[in-house]
């Protein structure tokens, strides 16, 4: 058995908590004409968007490599602005076992915070462990924000 891990990271942001969640839970692909440079394609393969268990392969960009990813959403609480997404085959799979991307967009008075979190199983003791992505979701919470102030 592998070792069983989870990171998190918290982003403070000056953007509305409602429109960053609607992005990620109804509007996913819209991501790609915001970050082009990380996304290529958000596609719908089963399902709709902003529905739980819909399925969706993201073609994106890590360290200068493309990379594809199937998944499901397993989880979308409008409520708590919370949404969990359980990659199912590609790229991520070569590297863990299992792996889960968690999101929550909080508002802390006149903050916005998104919290990444990821779930992982690696392999073996000596698996990497997802550093590289945790700042991929950094990054990407950072371009959103910039892309939405300047609008």
């Amino acid at each position: 058995m592998g070792v069983l891990g989870k990171m998190e990271v918290e982003v403070d942001i000056k953007l509305s908590a409602d429109k960053l969640f609607r992005l990620w839970a109804s509007k996913p692909y819209h991501a790609v004409d915001i970050l082009p440079h990380k996304y290529q394609s958000c596609e719908l393969l089963e399902g709709e968007f902003g529905q739980p268990g819909s399925v969706v392969l993201w073609t994106w960009f890590l360290d200068g490599k493309k990379r594809s990813d199937k998944g499901i959403f397993e989880v979308l609480d409008y409520e708590n602005k919370l949404l969990r997404f359980k990659i199912t085959e590609g790229s991520i799979l070569q590297e863990y076992k299992r792996f889960t991307v968690i999101t929550q967009v909080m508002e802390k008075g006149a903050t916005t915070t998104e919290k990444w979190a990821v779930e992982f199983e690696k392999f073996n003791d000596y698996g990497p462990y997802p550093n590289n992505l945790m700042d991929f979701f950094i990054g990407v919470t950072r371009d959103i924000e910039a892309y939405y102030l300047k609008e």
